[in-house]
């Protein structure tokens, strides 16, 4: 029987990378403050002790230098893994992630395609207002070239990160910091990975698919128990993959249930729910019985004191849910 350990989020990315580092020679890990500090939330604790200052280091606070030194790296046959202290600093390397990694495959005819997997902390949860909070999964899905791929836990954080290392497709890998910590669960110590592309059904249900992913998947289960309790039974499904998404885990979802409420902390416009609500309502519509919803973030810049208010709550989610089983 394989041996398991109760880990954070935190530390199940900590063992990803660990055995990453040790299975692949080529691996090498660089941002600001990965080497000696561990990363501002310690996912890279330890790793420059254990593997060197060559194959984990430090850079300057220059994102797009970072990015565009790693696409160099994956071209010469390197595999980088990238840490970007929070998501709302990769913006400065945009034109490097749009323009140029997530399009070497194409241009190339599929000659080049630089192995860089990006890791970024995203969302809010931490009082950290407006600069530290944001959530920009949606930016990097409407890029063709990119995987998007985010977490629910450490059980998902540990498979879903050594999946996309195996895969040669440039990930943008978003882990929800609000959870960094609180979420702990008995997981596998051995190497093991997770399919990108697909969908987990956290929940069972026949009357909503309650539809999110990353921080806000603590936040929909809560939901889901809060209305059992008022006779409703709500299957909540954790998205995992951005881009590309699992469209048919989620039609066959609401081809059951007729329903269906999708929950993210980005802001509303815009947001990947309505990519989801527009894809889900053409290829299950004979079989919708209320309208398609979306809880979401509003649309202002990230609060600082106002960020219960901002965020997504149980609550929040249970009256949309009541509302379209009344629909």
């Amino acid at each position: 029987m394989a041996e398991t350990g109760t880990l954070n989020m935190i530390q199940a990315l900590n063992d990803a990378l660990d055995q990453t580092m040790e299975r692949d020679e080529t691996a090498v890990i660089l941002g600001e403050d990965v080497g000696h500090f561990g990363g501002v939330f310690r996912v890279t604790a330890g790793l420059q002790e254990k593997y060197g200052s060559e194959r984990v280091f430090d850079t300057p606070l220059a994102e797009a230098g970072i990015v565009g030194m790693a696409i160099g790296m994956g071209l010469g046959g390197l595999r980088p893994i990238v840490e970007i202290q929070f998501a709302d600093f990769i913006f400065p390397a945009f034109d490097q992630i749009v323009n140029e990694l997530a399009k070497y495959r194409y241009r190339s005819g599929g000659q080049y395609a630089p192995r860089v997997l990006i890791r970024t902390p995203y969302g809010g949860g931490i009082r950290g207002g407006h600069y530290h909070s944001q959530s920009p999964e949606a930016y990097f899905a409407h890029t063709p070239g990119l995987r998007v791929v985010v977490p629910s836990g450490p059980y998902e954080a540990k498979g879903l990160l050594l999946g996309a290392l195996e895969c040669d497709d440039p990930v943008i890998f978003l882990e929800p910091k609000r959870i960094y910590r609180a979420a702990k669960g008995e997981i596998p110590l051995d190497y093991y990975t997770l399919p990108l592309e697909r969908a987990r059904i956290a929940r069972k249900g026949v009357d909503l698919s309650l539809v999110a992913w990353g921080a806000m998947m603590p936040i929909c289960l809560e939901a889901a128990a809060l209305a059992e309790g008022e006779g409703y039974d709500i299957e909540v499904i954790d998205l995992q993959s951005i881009a590309p998404y699992d469209l048919h885990t989620l039609v066959r979802s609401v081809e059951k249930t007729g329903r269906m409420v999708v929950v993210h902390e980005a802001p509303r416009t815009c947001g990947f729910g309505a990519e989801l609500i527009a894809a889900v309502q053409s290829a299950a519509f004979e079989h919708l019985r209320a309208p398609l919803e979306r809880v979401t973030g509003f649309d202002t810049p990230f609060p600082y004191i106002l960020e219960d208010h901002y965020l997504p709550n149980a609550e929040r989610v249970l009256a949309a849910a009541v509302q379209a089983i009344g629909y």
